[in-house]
């Protein structure tokens, strides 16, 4: 059986070599990782579009409305809490729980913000950022990809 350490290895992996998948079997043991495909390099954050809206690759002449250009400024001061693996997002720490962070709640870098399930491993996330959460971008028992964005946070 991989442990979470491995699986984050060869995640490492294929961000270091440039691989967008990469399939591995162990005896019984099955692991396809898979980075979203895009070309938009390093560095560029995409994560400032809503979700389902088209990414205009800079319309040239094309300056936002001063609202629009505000809410944008707004919107970058937030920082963003990744999903570190492929797996399933749970909000709280079984059905009957309260969430473990709503809009509004202020967290800690130890503070634990969700459980992300890879491979029967249910793998507690830390905000790993002292602030106050203002959006939750997927909702409990959602799929989610290595690098995904979960949560926006207002740092102190």
């Amino acid at each position: 059986m991989l442990d979470i350490d491995k699986i984050r290895l060869l995640v490492d992996m294929m961000v270091a070599n440039d691989l967008s998948e990469i399939s591995l079997r162990d005896g019984d043991v099955e692991v396809s990782l898979r980075r979203p495909n895009n070309d938009l390099g390093e560095g560029v954050v995409v994560a400032r579009m809503p979700p389902g809206a088209p990414t205009p690759a800079g319309a040239p002449g094309a300056a936002p409305p001063p609202a629009a250009a505000s809410a944008e400024s707004e919107e970058s001061e937030l920082v963003e809490i990744r999903s570190p693996m492929v797996g399933t997002f749970y909000a709280a720490p079984d059905p009957e729980s309260p969430p473990f962070v709503q809009a509004g709640t202020d967290v800690h870098p130890d503070t634990v913000v969700c459980i992300v399930e890879a491979m029967k491993v249910f793998n507690e996330i830390k905000a790993e950022v002292d602030g106050t959460v203002e959006r939750i971008l997927v909702k409990n028992g959602d799929a989610i990809e290595y690098g995904q964005p979960m949560f926006r946070v207002r740092p102190r």
